[in-house]
């Protein structure tokens, strides 16, 4: 017989509509999931089980009062928000013990769309320092393990959400992706994570754009249930300075589009100069292009259209967007070596170099979306690596050798936050060790709908869902 977690959201949302669920229940039962296993994983920073449960009781009122088609899509649904994120009058730990105290005043823009859809927020996931690293070890929490094998990372900095997706804590989960953050633990983790396209998801009220290389975006285990909770998340506000392109009709209609016939370029150079990519990452990135020619898609090598040098400016931008949060002397001392390395050398910068590494990346972007326009989808490794063992990047307590370490795991996945074209991990392989891989397609500006469509029909050709880690019976 399933339990309420072997659910997906999609199969959730119609047993609360058929009155045969409750929200209040499947609340409780995802609390109680969290408690008993959430010491081994490390998914969540804080528990909101008061506000969970009001939020609970309230979608159960509305089921009970609205006819089935009234309710909104993610009504009773449980979506933990990523403490990177503000919940109004919840913890806001950004990952750093200096803002163990702090409290968010407001509601992100799209956490109020979430609001409006139903979701309830089981908690606030697990996030590094201020989101700078890509693995989840911070000093506030404990560390975030894969659930395939809990020696190893979850990955970062969404490593939380994706964990907590992946081991049955959640049905779904929102991350945010500023050079990689969404699909680095969606590959960690076994599961489908979506970066949006640029713009299609605002950062109001308080983040700005600047060079528009973060976004926020949905974790799940099922290609449907990301594309439902990128619909109600999909917001664009007055005085945003980017704007996705349009779409017509909604994510979850493209999830049941065939794709049709293809052009997908694929390459596996990496950015960074000098990075080897695994042996069985290889094999995956293989195994993916021979599946989709299987499918009818025209397969072509393409020359790497991002070079090293691309990657020299990201981190410039990188370094210097780490000093926007606001320290004291004495807590400048606190954080972590690797966000005050990043501070320091941020802080070094003149406004000269840091406009002239702004402009290398446009630059760099107009040159490969020359090259990729001819094409509905690009396929690279998500990662280089597999999944690493807990400390591995910061083994020497050196942050410029952690930097170094973060970038031969992830080489590919920064460029699409430069580029601002969407970007999907899709969990197709597995490792004779059981270590999950991720695929990783980007589109089209705009081209979520194509990526969506594409996804869904390699889900169906290799389903993933009925894969679980071993926590998942605990």
């Amino acid at each position: 017989m399933s339990e309420i977690h072997d659910l997906n959201a999609e199969e959730l949302a119609g047993e609360v509509r058929a009155k045969t669920l409750s929200p209040v229940d499947i609340t409780e039962h995802f609390l109680n999931r969290i408690d008993r296993i959430d010491d081994h994983l490390g998914a969540f920073i804080t528990v909101t089980k008061d506000l969970a449960l009001e939020q609970a009781r309230n979608a159960e009122a509305r089921v009970m009062r609205d006819a089935p088609e009234d309710l909104p899509a993610l009504c009773g649904i449980p979506v933990p928000v990523k403490d990177l994120d503000m919940v109004a009058g919840q913890r806001w730990t950004c990952g750093s013990r200096v803002y163990a105290d702090q409290r968010a005043p407001v509601d992100e823009e799209f956490v109020a769309a979430l609001r409006e859809a139903g979701a309830v927020f089981l908690g606030k996931t697990n996030t590094p320092e201020f989101g700078f690293p890509c693995y989840t070890e911070n000093d506030i929490a404990p560390p975030t393990r894969t659930p395939w094998d809990l020696t190893r990372s979850a990955g970062g900095s969404s490593g939380g959400a994706a964990a907590a997706v992946a081991t049955g804590l959640a049905p779904v989960a929102q991350g945010s992706d500023g050079g990689g953050s969404i699909r680095i633990p969606a590959s960690a983790c076994g599961v489908f994570g979506v970066k949006p396209t640029r713009g299609r998801i605002s950062g109001a009220p308080a983040k700005p754009d600047m060079i528009g290389l973060s976004t926020t975006g949905p974790i799940a285990r099922t290609v449907r249930d990301a594309a439902t909770l990128l619909d109600a998340m999909s917001i664009s506000r007055p005085g945003d300075y980017y704007t996705a392109p349009p779409v017509v009709g909604t994510f979850r209609d493209s999830a049941d589009r065939d794709p049709g016939r293809l052009r997908v370029a694929r390459f596996a150079t990496p950015v960074i100069d000098g990075v080897e990519i695994d042996a069985e990452v290889r094999t995956a990135f293989e195994e993916t292009s021979t599946l989709l020619a299987e499918l009818g898609h025209d397969v072509v090598d393409i020359p790497a259209p991002f070079h090293s040098a691309v990657y020299g400016a990201f981190t410039t931008a990188w370094a210097a967007m780490a000093t926007r949060y606001p320290l004291s002397p004495e807590d400048e001392e606190r954080i972590r070596p690797l966000s005050r390395w990043l501070r320091e050398r941020g802080r070094a910068l003149s406004a000269t170099e840091y406009l002239d590494a702004t402009g290398q990346l446009q630059q760099a972007i107009r040159r490969a979306l020359a090259t990729l326009q001819d094409f509905d989808a690009v396929l690279t490794p998500t990662l280089a690596q597999v999944p690493q063992p807990l400390g591995h990047f910061d083994a020497d307590g050196d942050p410029e050798m952690e930097f170094l370490r973060m970038g031969a795991f992830t080489p590919f996945a920064a460029m699409y936050n430069v580029s601002g074209q969407p970007a999907v991990s899709v969990p197709l392989h597995w490792t004779n060790d059981g270590l999950p891989i991720g695929s990783m397609l980007a589109g089209r500006m705009g081209g979520e709908p194509t990526l969506i469509a594409l996804a869904a029909q390699l889900e169906q050709a290799r389903p993933w869902g009925d894969r679980t880690p071993p926590l998942w019976d605990a």
